[in-house]
């Protein structure tokens, strides 16, 4: 995997976990469909993640720290990554491996789908 690839995979996470929205659009295409993994179905564009990560972080307190980066024959991008999930008053909600598959579209990510370990 290329290190360009690396450094936005690693930057996208690190923005995600410090709560700089501006930052992890910077990573993604305008058109970027993200999974809302706690309701179902997607979400489309920069705006559209930034209302659902702003609603989320009012609910639960996530971390996702990447622990495995490979690429699928397909080209799309197998993320594993280490998430905890608590809720508002540090309760533990989830603790556990999960893959973020990304597909890439003008070297930024376009769609990021998940799948369980």
């Amino acid at each position: 995997m290329e290190k360009q690839i690396q450094d936005l995979i690693y930057k996208a996470y690190s923005a995600f976990n410090s709560r700089d929205i501006d930052t992890a659009l910077s990573t993604m295409h305008s058109n970027i469909q993200w999974p809302k993994a706690f309701e179902g179905g997607y979400v489309t564009g920069h705006n559209g993640i930034r209302e659902y990560w702003t609603r989320q972080w009012k609910e639960i307190n996530p971390t996702v720290e990447p622990v495995e980066l490979n690429e699928r024959q397909d080209g799309t991008l197998e993320i594993t990554v280490h998430q905890i999930v608590k809720d508002l008053q540090d309760n533990l909600m989830f603790d556990g491996t999960v893959r973020h598959l990304y597909t890439l579209e003008d070297s930024l990510l376009k769609r990021m789908d998940i799948e369980l370990v």
